[in-house]
């Protein structure tokens, strides 16, 4: 009764975060079409500076607090302390991307991407007042009320973003709406949920986060280069023009796929750990959602793979035709790391964030090895197929960490 009690409540979140995915993803493809028709290549590759280094700080400092939170019975002796984390954290990054914005604009040689790093850097401070109690939409299954909380949150970003960018004309627009889907958050996440944290901490909290944190920091580390060494590489050696091109194929092509295991990793993961003491139970949980998630993003995948242009043309337009040569090879790519992500949930579940850093450390290994000559002799092909070498190099240690996982049923 237990198990159909979590089945159900896995369905019943699996539906929510869908149509919260679907909802939010198609205001985001609308956004998307909407910035490429108003944007060149090298004003989206201007933003993409941005982007790469808040989210490389970001994962650099990240803590593993929500992980925790969700693993640990008790939450709420540990809300206070995440929040004093989080907080510290966001004031560092920003601190650190406006130390740093004079040297990632030369190492870019992209002097426009000043003005968008400098307004980034608010973001990260304002992230770390939201109320870390909100990982209970997650821990306690209340998928259809963090429906209503990130829709809302959103909505204001896309709208903000859109109207900010047709007036200005300039990518900067789009950090806008960060901004304000920022604050947004910050106020649901006090309205929402209970309890508010505190000024207070405790060492012992402290210490646990960090003890715990340090793999997923790790692990987070290694994901972010492996996802990002190629737009790193791409724009240092081809410009932020073929940046812009890169990224706009990167996710077009990685959106309908990566959604898929999105969506069942924000369930599953929770799901999972709640059941991870039984681990026959655990292992057809995760049988059946590894196979569906396989049939979905495969089915994906072939449709970008066969249909670049028509897709291409008909949704962002002629200025954009250099995306169709590595829609395929990125399709690919996403197909594998959508069936992995299944994998990634289950080594959280049962604590073993240090299995998620070995394959995440021998893919970039992978993609590092290749994307030079790669991207030196094809361009932006090169970075795509050092992308998909990666995820194939790591593919086989997804299936060994899982089966040994198993190896007592």
């Amino acid at each position: 009764m237990l198990y159909m009690g979590y089945t159900r409540a896995a369905i019943k979140g699996v539906s929510w975060i869908a149509v919260l995915r679907f909802t939010t993803r198609a205001l985001s493809f609308l956004k998307t079409i909407v910035l490429a028709r108003i944007l060149l290549p090298a004003q989206f590759g201007t933003y993409g500076v941005a982007l790469l280094v808040l989210g490389f700080l970001e994962v650099m400092t990240e803590t593993g607090v929500n992980i925790l939170l969700i693993q640990e019975k008790e939450t709420d002796r540990y809300i206070s302390s995440a929040w004093m984390v989080s907080i510290i954290r966001g004031i560092i990054i920003s601190v650190v991307i406006i130390l740093l914005t004079p040297f990632i604009v030369a190492f870019f040689r992209s002097p426009d991407a000043a003005p968008l790093l400098y307004t980034i850097s608010v973001v990260p401070f304002l992230r770390g007042f939201i109320n870390p109690s909100v990982v209970k939409f997650q821990k306690e299954l209340r998928f259809h009320v963090e429906f209503w909380y990130r829709g809302s949150i959103f909505l204001v970003d896309s709208l903000v973003a859109v109207i900010a960018t047709l007036i200005l004309h300039d990518p900067i627009g789009i950090i806008w709406g960060f901004i304000a889907g920022v604050i947004v958050e910050i106020i649901l996440s006090y309205i929402m949920v209970r309890p508010w944290p505190t000024l207070t901490f405790h060492k012992e909290y402290l210490l646990k986060i960090f003890h715990r944190g340090k793999w997923v920091t790790a692990s987070g580390v290694f994901n972010y280069l492996f996802h990002n060494a190629d737009n790193i590489v791409v724009g240092r050696m081809l410009g932020t023009g073929s940046l812009g091109i890169y990224q706009m194929g990167y996710s077009f092509s990685m959106l309908p796929i990566t959604e898929i295991a999105d969506v069942f990793a924000r369930v599953t993961f929770p799901v999972y750990t709640k059941i991870a003491g039984d681990l026959a139970r655990l292992r057809r949980a995760f049988i059946k959602t590894t196979v569906l998630i396989a049939g979905l993003a495969i089915s994906f995948g072939l449709v970008l793979w066969f249909f670049p242009q028509e897709i291409v043309l008909l949704i962002l337009g002629e200025k954009w035709l250099a995306v169709v040569p590595i829609l395929p090879v990125l399709a690919a790519f996403g197909v594998i790391r959508a069936i992995s992500g299944s994998s990634s949930a289950l080594f959280l579940a049962v604590g073993k964030q240090e299995y998620l850093t070995v394959v995440t450390f021998v893919s970039i290994t992978g993609l590092l090895l290749v994307i030079f000559p790669l991207v030196h002799l094809y361009g932006l092909l090169g970075a795509a197929f050092s992308a998909l070498t990666g995820s194939l190099i790591a593919a086989p240690l997804y299936v060994y960490y899982s089966l040994k996982i198993f190896r007592k049923v």
